[in-house]
C-alpha cells in the first residue's frame, strides 16, 4: 500500500479503524475514513487524527458518495454487523448492503480504483457443508429475522462481480468469519465482548442452546492482513478469511474463563432463529492464492483484547 490513496467506507467501525491503521502503517500517502456512525466510533480513529494522510469524512454512503482527488483503492467495510445491529437497523442495513455498496462501486468505477467488498461468513446461513468453501452456494432463510443481513450482504456479492464482470471495475470479495479484538463493542451482542464482559464482570456466561454449536475465531490483526493481501492480488472471485481451529461455545467460555481469570457458571437460554449451528471456513484459497493463514493463537488474541477492555474500563468510558 506504500504511496496509494485509499478510501475506507466504514473506516470509524471496528474493521474498518483496524484497515485504516494497518494501511497509513504500510504507507499509504491518503487515507479517507468515510462513515456515518450509525454503529462506527469516531474514537476508533482518535489515534490516527493528526497523522499525515489521514482523513475523516462523514457520510450516509445510501444518500451519495462523493471524495476528492484520485482513489487507488476502495475498501467497503461500511453496514452493521452485530445481531443487535441489524435487528434494529434492518431496513439501513439493507440499504447499505445495496445502494450503499452501488455507490461504493460508482465511486471505484469513477476512480479507475480497485473495489474490496467487505462480505460475510453469513452468505453460507446454516451451512450443510462443513467446512464452508467458497463453491459452496449457502442454506439461508431469505424471511428470517437475520435476512436482513445476511441477504443485504449476498446482494453486494452480486453486484460487485457485475460490476466486475459488465463495467470493468477491478473487484474483489473477502468473506469475514468470525473476528474479534480491539474496539469492539461490549454491547454489540457478539459473543467475544459478550464474554469477556461477563468474566470481567464476574458474571455467568450465557450460552445459547445447548453450547456445542461452533464458530472459528480470527484476531483482527490477521483478518486485516489477509484482506490487504487479497487487495493486492488479482483475485475476482470470492475468498475466506478466518482462522479454521473450531470450538464450541462451551469450549470458548473456558477458553474466555481462563484468559480473564473469571466467571461464573454457564446459563443457557434458547437458541436464537436461524443461528448456525457450524462455522469453520475451508481456507484453501487464502492459503494458495494469497500465501495467508492466521498467525495469532486464540489464546494470545484474548489477552491482547481483555487488556483492552480492561484499560477502557480503568479510564472510565465505554467501548
Amino acid at each position: 500500500m506504500k504511496g496509494q490513496r485509499v478510501v475506507v467506507l466504514g473506516g470509524s467501525g471496528f474493521l474498518g479503524s483496524h484497515l485504516c491503521e494497518r494501511v497509513l502503517e504500510d504507507g499509504a500517502v491518503r487515507v479517507v475514513a468515510v462513515d456515518n456512525y450509525i454503529t462506527g466510533n469516531p474514537r476508533n480513529v482518535d489515534h490516527l487524527r493528526g497523522r499525515p494522510g489521514f482523513e475523516e469524512l462523514r457520510q450516509d454512503i445510501t444518500e451519495g458518495l462523493s471524495v476528492d482527488g484520485p482513489v487507488n483503492y476502495v475498501f467497503n467495510m461500511a453496514s452493521p454487523a452485530s445481531p443487535i445491529d441489524y435487528a434494529k437497523l434492518p431496513l439501513e442495513t439493507l440499504r447499505v448492503g445495496s445502494v450503499g455498496t452501488e455507490n461504493g462501486l460508482k465511486l471505484a468505477e469513477a476512480k479507475g480504483a480497485v473495489f474490496l467488498q467487505a462480505s460475510t461468513s453469513e452468505v453460507y446461513g446454516d451451512p450443510l457443508v462443513h467446512p464452508q468453501r467458497e463453491d459452496y452456494w449457502g442454506n439461508v432463510n431469505p424471511i428470517g429475522p437475520r435476512a436482513c443481513y445476511d441477504e443485504a450482504k449476498r446482494y453486494a456479492e452480486a453486484l460487485t462481480m457485475v460490476y466486475g464482470r459488465s463495467r470493468g471495475v477491478k473487484t474483489r470479495i473477502v468473506r469475514i468469519f468470525n473476528t474479534y479484538g480491539p474496539r469492539m463493542r461490549l454491547n454489540d451482542g457478539r459473543v467475544v465482548p459478550a464474554f469477556v464482559g461477563q468474566a470481567l464482570r464476574g458474571e455467568d456466561f450465557t450460552v445459547f442452546g445447548d453450547g456445542t454449536q461452533t464458530r472459528s475465531f480470527c484476531y483482527a490483526r490477521d483478518l486485516i492482513d489477509g484482506i490487504v493481501r487479497l487487495a493486492l492480488s488479482d483475485e475476482m472471485e470470492p475468498v475466506n478469511i478466518g482462522n479454521p481451529r473450531e470450538m464450541t461455545m462451551l469450549q470458548f467460555a473456558e477458553a474466555v474463563r481462563a484468559a480473564a481469570g473469571g466467571g461464573g457458571s454457564i446459563v443457557h437460554k434458547p437458541l436464537p432463529k436461524d443461528d448456525p449451528k457450524q462455522r469453520q471456513p475451508d481456507i484453501t484459497r487464502a492459503r494458495q492464492l494469497l500465501g495467508w493463514e492466521p498467525r495469532v493463537p486464540l489464546e494470545e488474541g484474548l489477552r491482547e483484547t481483555i487488556a483492552w477492555f480492561r484499560s477502557v474500563a480503568a479510564r472510565g468510558s465505554t467501548p
